[in-house]
């Protein structure tokens, strides 16, 4: 059994927020949680990973510029795919039930093209959230280091949750590359693999209602001897 304090509630109760307030996180807690997520491994303790932190002016420079870019129906060449092509099942399923939950959340019905493209932009607003996280590798990495950065990011969204503040992954930032490496003075070789919202969950927001499924042990784990 587990109590509030365990991993395993912090595991359970972490959920991808789409809603934040405007209360500020402190920064003694965003060192905590960073300082602490650098103990994650890694292959070789190589520690492929470096996180940028945005927030106060920076930030808003930033979602004014994607609020620029989006209403001139501007785009850049992706630093990388997020989902394969050409999705399979039981994936694409998968992906696709997610999209009609989550929009059914907020009453966006899927012929509503437009009411979803609007949603879709507030991932690069971080949501509302003061603070976003970009974590970044070396492109001269493989996919082994791109491991061990999920493996950061987790424990960055498990600490969030014990400092009771919540947080949102987001491949999605990959589709913006250019416009990140001038924000975050990248040099080449450096490519931003996603980025993170992190703040107060605003608990009134019907979007944060959401709750999605998950497999059972006995369909996602097969055992050995």
């Amino acid at each position: 059994m587990s109590d509030d304090r365990s991993v395993e509630a912090a595991v359970r109760a972490r959920r991808s927020i789409r809603a934040f307030t405007a209360e500020p996180v402190p920064d003694a807690t965003l060192e905590a949680i960073l300082s602490a997520a650098l103990c994650a491994p890694s292959g070789g303790n190589l520690q492929p990973w470096h996180i940028h932190v945005v927030r106060g002016d920076t930030l808003d420079r930033l979602k004014s510029a994607m609020r620029l870019a989006h209403e001139a129906g501007e785009s850049e060449v992706p630093e990388h795919a997020i989902y394969p092509e050409s999705l399979w099942d039981p994936y694409r399923t998968r992906r696709f039930q997610n999209g009609e939950d989550l929009y059914r959340t907020i009453g966006v019905e899927r012929t509503d093209k437009a009411a979803r493209l609007k949603q879709l932009s507030q991932n690069f607003q971080f949501f509302g959230a003061p603070v976003g996280l970009f974590f970044t590798i070396d492109r001269r990495m493989g996919a082994a280091q791109w491991m061990d950065l999920g493996i950061v990011m987790q424990t960055v969204m498990l600490l969030a949750v014990e400092h009771g503040l919540g947080t949102c992954p987001q491949a999605a930032w990959a589709l913006w590359p250019d416009t990140l490496r001038r924000t975050l003075n990248l040099d080449a070789d450096m490519m931003v693999v996603a980025g993170m919202a992190l703040g107060h969950e605003d608990k009134a927001h019907a979007i944060n209602t959401l709750r999605t499924t998950r497999q059972s042990a006995d369909e996602a784990v097969t055992w050995h001897g």
